[in-house]
């Protein structure tokens, strides 16, 4: 059975979550339409991720200088690679989890497709 609706988004990155959630708000009923993942390409793999694997390099980046802050660490620093990916996808996973609440509480359907 077709809805009929007032607004309808054609993605639901940062633009077209926040329209969708402004529309509902207004009392428009509202659905967004999405490919994959809530929150977009930014969302899940452009902006978000990049800024936690910048955040990783950035806290691995200050084990340069405990020595200028009066600390001292016995041992090497070192990366685990997976660590860090699986790191930034949880962040993504929670925002695009923060989207969804978004959605439900004002009532916006969600198509995917």
């Amino acid at each position: 059975m077709a809805e009929n609706y007032d607004v309808i988004i054609i993605g639901s990155g940062p633009g077209g979550y926040v329209t969708a959630v402004r529309s509902a708000q207004l009392g428009f009923k509202t659905a967004i339409v999405e490919r994959e993942h809530l929150g977009g390409i930014c969302l899940n793999w452009g902006c978000i991720p990049t800024k936690a694997l910048l955040r990783s390099a950035e806290i691995m980046q200050y084990s340069d200088h405990l020595k200028d802050y009066g600390l001292k660490l016995d041992g090497k620093v070192s990366v685990d690679t997976s660590a860090v990916v699986d790191r930034s996808r949880k962040v993504s996973l929670r925002l695009n989890g923060g989207v969804a609440f978004l959605m439900k509480k004002n009532k916006v359907d969600v198509i995917w497709g």
